[in-house]
């Protein structure tokens, strides 16, 4: 199993990593932990919406836009909160 993704320079460690090729293009879907130490550092990486993808485990590396994602109902905002993040992500055309 795929145990993490590196967005830019932000390694993410997943709970959970799917992965398809649609249209010729890669399709990825991760579910992981946010905690609310980290949430403002992702949410602001998040916010960008586009990143270099790496999975190194699948020595796989592709520019990602993303194309879905949700977050469980946690407020982050209160302290030693864990949040779980759905992103799904799809590599550019070049």
């Amino acid at each position: 199993m795929v145990s993490k993704i590196i967005l830019d320079d932000r390694v993410i460690q997943l709970n959970s990593y799917e992965e398809e090729k649609v249209k010729g293009r890669y399709k990825v879907l991760v579910i992981f932990d946010v905690t609310s130490e980290d949430y403002h550092d992702i949410a602001t990486l998040l916010y960008n919406g586009t990143f270099d993808v790496k999975i190194p485990e699948k020595e796989l590396m592709f520019r990602g836009t993303i194309y879905n994602y949700s977050t469980s109902i946690t407020n982050l905002y209160e302290k030693d909160q864990v949040g779980q993040y759905t992103l799904t992500l799809v590599e550019e055309k070049e």
